[in-house]
């Protein structure tokens, strides 16, 4: 099995799980669960803002889940050069999180507004994990295409 299908594996079974969560559990401090975030509590004092919650979670559950069936079709129908387009796809994808996300959750969480405390730093870790690993596999991967 070639670098770039365990990279994509790898970040399928992580993302599968999240998903799980946001569309099973959302009220986990788990993985991307967004009971993290004190706000999740406080809407659900109010329907219309518990409703708009929701929806926004599921939303991204539906969001990751069409990341993950591409990058299965793409696993298992797709040519070298086409996992390695997808590989340089996820990494722009991915990095986008530190230009609108990570500022918010690092705001949030200076504002004492995450549990636990330092979850941006953890999460932002963990997304850069993602990008170091998809990284490292399209170098390997072009390196091994060269000679």
């Amino acid at each position: 099995m070639d670098i770039l299908s365990i990279a994509i594996i790898v970040f399928c079974v992580m993302e599968t799980a999240n998903v799980l969560i946001l569309y099973f559990s959302p009220d986990s401090r788990l993985g991307n669960g967004v009971a993290v975030f004190d706000s999740w509590e406080d809407a659900k004092k109010d329907e219309p803002m518990d409703l708009f919650a929701h929806y926004m979670t599921y939303w991204v559950a539906g969001t990751k889940l069409i990341f993950i069936v591409l990058l299965l079709v793409v696993l298992f129908t797709g040519t070298e050069l086409t996992k390695v387009w997808a590989v340089v796809a996820m990494i722009l994808s991915i990095a986008t999180y530190f230009w609108r996300l990570h500022p918010i959750i690092k705001k949030l969480d200076s504002l004492g507004k995450v549990t636990p405390k330092n979850y941006s730093k953890v999460l932002g870790w963990m997304i850069a994990g993602f990008l170091i690993m998809f990284s490292v596999a399209l170098g390997i991967e072009l390196f091994g295409m060269l000679c």
